[in-house]
C-alpha cells in the first residue's frame, strides 16, 4: 500500500482494507491529505506513509461522515479539518450510532481488535466547513473545495486539484465507485445523477473515487447512466429491473422513499 502520483504532487495511496483511497497534495512546504481512514490505527499507517513522502504539515478534508474516510481525524490534529457542513453536524448527531453499528458488523465478522479500534476512535468533526466551495493554498498550489449537491450522502464534498494547464485532479469520494457497485444506504436516489454530473462537467483529468482504480471523465459519465437507470427503475416500482444487483436496488428503492 504505497501512494501512486497521478498528477505532479499529487498522489493516492490504495488500501486493502474495503479497497479506500486516500490522497496526498504536495505543495511548498505544506501538504493536503483527503480522507483519515476508519480508526486510530488505520490513521497512524496512513500517516507513517505520508511521512515517507514529507515532513511538512497538513490540512486535511474529508470527503463525507462515513466511518472509513473520518474516523482517523483525532490522528492528525492539531490540523485544520475541512468538510461539508453536513458531515460535521452528520458526525455529531450521528457519529456514535455510526460507530456503534459498525463495531457490531466487525464483531459479526470475528474481528474483535477491528471492533475494538474503532470502538476506541474519537468522534471528531470537521471544524472548517463548506457550504458551497472554498478556496485552500496548500503552499502555493490551488485546492477547491465543492459541495456540489446530494448524492451518495448529504455531505459528499468534490476536492478539485490544479495539475498543469487545463488538468485536474478530482477526488471525488463515493460520489463515485469503481470496481463494486456504488452504495446506497444513506444515499439520495433522486438528487445523485444531476450530482454526478456537475462532477462530470469538472473532470479534466484523473478522478479518484472513494474505492477502487482511478477513472476518468468517461467512466464518470457511465456511472451517471447507471445512477439514472437506478433511478427509472425505482420510480416505476420495478428495482428489479435496475443495473446493479438485487440487494443495491433494494436500498435504493428504500432510500427512494425516505430521502426527499
Amino acid at each position: 500500500m504505497t501512494f501512486v502520483e497521478v498528477a505532479d504532487g499529487v498522489l493516492v495511496r490504495r488500501h486493502a482494507e474495503l479497497d479506500l483511497n486516500c490522497g496526498l497534495v504536495l505543495g511548498d512546504g505544506a501538504c493536503l491529505v483527503v480522507d483519515t481512514r476508519s480508526d486510530l490505527g488505520e490513521a497512524a499507517d496512513l500517516i507513517a506513509a505520508i511521512r515517507r513522502i514529507t515532513p511538512h504539515p497538513w490540512t486535511v478534508v474529508n470527503t463525507h461522515a462515513h466511518y472509513d474516510h473520518c474516523f482517523g481525524n483525532a490522528a492528525f490534529r492539531p490540523a485544520t479539518v475541512w468538510g461539508a457542513r453536513a458531515c460535521a453536524t452528520g458526525l455529531r448527531t450521528g457519529g456514535e450510532g455510526r460507530r456503534t453499528a459498525r463495531v457490531a458488523e466487525l464483531r459479526a465478522a470475528g474481528d474483535e481488535e477491528g471492533a475494538a479500534r474503532v470502538a476506541a476512535a474519537p468522534i471528531d468533526p470537521p471544524d472548517a466547513l463548506v457550504d458551497d466551495v472554498a478556496h485552500l493554498d496548500v503552499g502555493g498550489r490551488e485546492v477547491v473545495l465543492r459541495f456540489l449537491g446530494r448524492g451518495h450522502t448529504d455531505s459528499d464534498l468534490v476536492v478539485e486539484v490544479e495539475a498543469g494547464g487545463d488538468a485536474t485532479v478530482l477526488f471525488a469520494g463515493d460520489l463515485v465507485e469503481s470496481g463494486a457497485p456504488p452504495a446506497f444506504e444513506d444515499a439520495f436516489p433522486a438528487e445523485w445523477p444531476a450530482t454526478v454530473g456537475r462532477l462530470h462537467a469538472l473532470a479534466r483529468g484523473p478522478v479518484v473515487p472513494g474505492h477502487g482504480a482511478v477513472v476518468d471523465a468517461a467512466f464518470v459519465a457511465a456511472q451517471r447512466e447507471e445512477l439514472l437507470a437506478v433511478l427509472a427503475a425505482v420510480r416505476s416500482g420495478r428495482p428489479d429491473a435496475g443495473p446493479y444487483d438485487p440487494a443495491t436496488m433494494a436500498l435504493a428503492a428504500a432510500r427512494h422513499g425516505v430521502a426527499r
